[in-house]
């Protein structure tokens, strides 16, 4: 391409974009239609000279003018209830059922990993020594001991705020370094997962298996699986880097990380659930069947909620992603 030949031969059309743009507001119907076409002539200019001639100053003055045009001609919105609605009942469980065949999984590893550090950790003395003195491992252990207490220690409310942001922090980092390969969603994972065999082998060693299950299950089951939809959405985004499909590098891991950030919105509602039940159900008074009992509907209701309506938005279309209308526009390839 004659890159100077090309700019003369279109500068007037983008001048007159430039001026309807200007002045839009006032356009007639046909200046309208006019400036739709050139919207359309403009892009297209734009693709072409970014693969044949790609001049600094000319790409940023048409990027800048398609910017602007594609404003013009989609309008702008602004979020409203119908947003946060249509995103709690349609987005965000079809982002989780989509990543189903990531998380399940996720889960299902991570807590057989778990529960066999439990049992080498409850079946080897020498291994409980390696973790604390024996008159430490006694005093987390014993009844009212600081696996106990550890649920009661501060006033419910703060707790549960406390518990939420780390957990939702922990979430967003599954989420958003799932880009490097997935490598550091598998430690922060690993990392969980440990915390929880520790408890869990100290605890049989000590015969009071029952009672850590007691104070976990109430808000661990929908805790962990919270943890375990944003590594495994972490780890698909990872391994978009790796294989894109028939999409673009560029494309797939746009569309991935867009749901990606919706999950990490709702995932934070999710763990505000669990975060309550943790601050006011697991320490409280109830018997354990009844704090168990929360627990196991609490994550009953996020299954179905995932399976049902996330089952129903995708098999209509929905992807988590967003709206056409709100992407970037995708620029036209020359052939």
């Amino acid at each position: 391409m004659d890159l100077d030949v090309f700019v003369s031969a279109h500068r007037a059309e983008w001048d007159r974009l430039d001026a309807l743009l200007r002045r839009r507001r006032r356009l007639t119907g046909t200046e309208a239609d006019e400036l739709v076409t050139l919207y359309q002539r403009t892009a297209t200019h734009l693709s072409q000279i970014q693969s044949s001639a790609p001049d600094p100053r000319i790409v940023g003055r048409l990027t800048q003018l398609v910017a602007r045009a594609r404003s013009a001609v989609t309008g702008t919105r602004t979020a409203s209830w119908r947003d946060v609605t249509r995103f709690l009942t349609h987005g965000f469980p079809a982002a989780v059922y989509r990543a189903r065949h990531w998380w399940v999984p996720t889960a299902l590893l991570s807590t057989a990993i778990a529960a066999l550090i439990g049992w080498w950790i409850g079946t080897h003395p020498e291994v409980q020594a390696s973790i604390a003195a024996p008159s430490e491992l006694r005093e987390m252990t014993r009844p009212g001991g600081q696996y106990e207490t550890y649920y009661s220690s501060h006033p419910a409310a703060s707790f549960a705020a406390q518990v939420w942001t780390n957990n939702a922090q922990a979430a967003a980092m599954c989420l958003v370094l799932g880009i490097f390969l997935g490598l550091p969603v598998l430690w922060i994972l690993f990392q969980n997962m440990l915390n929880v065999g520790v408890g869990i082998g100290l605890m049989t060693s000590a015969g009071r298996l029952d009672t850590f299950l007691g104070l976990i299950l109430p808000h661990g089951l929908l805790e962990l699986t919270a943890v375990f939809v944003a590594a495994g959405t972490g780890l698909r985004l990872g391994w978009t880097v790796i294989d894109p499909g028939p999409r673009t590098r560029r494309t797939a891991l746009a569309e991935e990380g867009r749901a990606a950030l919706g999950m990490a919105i709702g995932l934070a509602l999710v763990l505000f659930v669990s975060g309550a039940i943790e601050g006011f159900v697991t320490p409280s008074g109830l018997p354990t069947w009844a704090r168990i009992g929360i627990g196991i509907a609490a994550e009953l209701a996020f299954l179905l909620y995932v399976y049902v309506l996330g089952g129903r938005a995708v098999r209509e279309g929905e992807s988590g992603d967003l709206d056409e209308a709100e992407r970037s526009a995708v620029q036209p390839t020359a052939a």
